[in-house]
C-alpha cells in the first residue's frame, strides 16, 4: 500500500512546485495584495484598517522569528513547510503594511509636500518585489521591518488618541525603539547572530529613526489622520441650513483634468477657498489657508494672508471651511491648507484674470 503520509516526497513535491512556479506566485501575491487592501481601505471604518494594518505587523513579525528559529536549528518539525513559504508570508504582509501607509500618506497630505515619503514608500514596494532575495537578508529585513514599526506608530497614535500633537510622534519614535529593540535582541540571541552582524543592524535602525525623524519636523510627513477631502475656489459662498452654496466658473470635464483654477474676477471682487478636511470623532483642530502670491519681478513667492478656522471631527465627508481673499492681483496663487504648525494637507493653484465682464457662472451646493 502506498504511504500517503510520505512527508518528505511530499515536501520535495511543494518545494519543486515552488521552484517552478516562483516567477508567478511573487507578483500574483503582490497585485491580489495590494487589491484586497485598496478594497478594504476603501469600504471600511478607518479604525478597522488600522486592525488590519496591525495584523499584518504581527503576522511579518512572527514570520520572521519562525525564519530565525529554523534556520538556526532551534525548530525543525514542520517548520520547513513554514520556512518555504515564508518569504511569500513576510512580502505579503510587507506589502500590505507599505500598501497601506502608503494610501494614508497619499490621502492625508498634498503630493506636490509629501512625495518624498510617498516616493520612498512607492520604490520599497516596488523594489521589494523586484529584489526579493535581497530583501531576505536580515539585516535588511529587520531594518524594513523597522521602519514599518515607526510607520505604523505614527499612523495609529494620532488616530486613537485623536490628536496630532509633535509629542504623539516622538511617542511614537520612542514606542517603536522600545518594542523593536527588545525583539531584534532575542533573535540575536537565539539565532546567534555576530557582532558584525549587530553592528550593521543597529547601525540602520539608528539611521532610519533619525531619517524619518527628519522628514516630520522638515513637514514632510502629512498631519495624519486628517485628510483633505475636497479644496476649490468660488467667486461667492454663502452658509444656508448648514449647505454651502457657492457661485463658480463652469468648466469642461478636459478643463477638470488640469491641475489648478482659473478665475476670472472684477475689480474689488473676493475669492473663497471652500475646504472639507476628514478628522476623526472628539478631534479639534485648526486649519490654516496660507494665501501666496508670486512676484514675477522677485520671481518669489509672498504670503499675503494667513487665514484659519476651528475644525470638529466625526464626519465621514469633512469638516466644512473657508478662508477669503479680497481683490487678489492678476498672476499665479496657490493656497496651502496646513495646520498650524506648517504640516500640509492639501495646496489649491489658482490663476487670477481680470474681466471686464461677467463670466457664465454655475452654483454648487455642498
Amino acid at each position: 500500500m502506498k504511504n500517503i503520509f510520505n512527508f518528505p516526497q511530499h515536501y520535495k513535491n511543494v518545494k519543486a512546485f515552488h521552484s517552478k512556479y516562483e516567477r508567478f506566485l511573487m507578483p500574483t501575491f503582490l497585485v491580489a495584495g495590494f487589491v484586497f487592501d485598496y478594497i478594504v481601505f476603501a469600504n471600511i471604518e478607518i479604525s478597522l484598517n488600522f486592525i488590519f494594518l496591525m495584523v499584518y505587523w504581527i503576522v511579518a513579525g512572527v514570520a520572521i522569528v519562525v525564519t530565525t528559529l529554523y534556520d538556526s536549528g532551534k525548530i525543525k518539525f514542520g517548520a520547513k513547510y513554514i520556512r518555504l513559504v515564508a518569504f511569500l508570508v513576510i512580502q505579503f504582509s510587507f506589502g500590505g503594511l507599505l500598501r497601506g501607509s502608503l494610501l494614508f500618506y497619499w490621502f492625508s497630505g498634498a503630493l506636490s509636500i509629501s512625495w518624498p515619503l510617498i516616493v520612498v514608500i512607492a520604490l520599497l514596494m516596488l523594489f521589494y518585489d523586484v529584489f526579493r532575495e535581497f530583501f531576505l537578508k536580515p539585516v535588511v529585513q529587520l531594518s524594513l521591518y523597522f521602519f514599518i514599526t515607526f510607520s505604523f506608530f505614527v499612523l495609529a497614535l494620532p488616530f486613537f488618541f485623536n490628536s496630532i500633537s509633535v509629542w504623539l510622534f516622538v511617542v511614537a519614535g520612542a514606542l517603536s525603539l522600545a518594542v523593536f529593540f527588545p525583539y531584534i535582541l532575542l533573535l540575536f540571541y537565539f539565532g546567534h547572530a555576530g557582532r558584525e552582524k549587530q553592528r550593521r543592524i543597529f547601525t540602520s535602525i539608528i539611521i532610519i529613526f533619525f531619517i524619518i525623524n527628519t522628514l516630520y519636523f522638515f513637514n514632510i510627513i502629512p498631519p495624519i489622520p486628517l485628510s483633505i477631502r475636497e479644496a476649490e475656489a468660488f467667486h461667492s459662498l454663502k452658509v444656508s441650513g448648514g449647505k454651502y452654496i457657492m457661485q463658480g466658473e463652469l468648466e469642461t470635464f478636459w478643463q477638470n483634468l488640469i491641475p489648478g483654477q482659473t478665475l476670472h474676477l472684477q475689480t474689488g471682487e473676493r475669492v473663497y477657498l471652500y475646504t472639507a478636511i476628514f478628522a476623526p470623532a472628539t478631534l479639534n483642530t485648526t486649519i490654516v489657508n496660507r494665501w501666496q502670491y508670486f512676484n514675477e519681478t522677485t520671481k518669489k513667492w509672498l504670503t499675503m494672508s494667513n487665514a484659519s478656522f476651528d475644525i470638529a471631527g466625526g464626519r465621514q465627508q469633512g469638516y466644512k471651511g473657508y478662508s477669503w481673499f479680497l481683490n487678489p492681483a492678476p498672476g499665479r496663487w496657490r493656497v496651502f491648507v496646513q495646520t498650524p504648525r506648517g504640516q500640509v494637507l492639501g495646496k489649491v493653484n489658482l490663476n487670477i484674470v481680470h474681466a471686464s465682464t461677467l463670466v457664465e457662472m454655475g452654483e454648487f451646493v455642498r
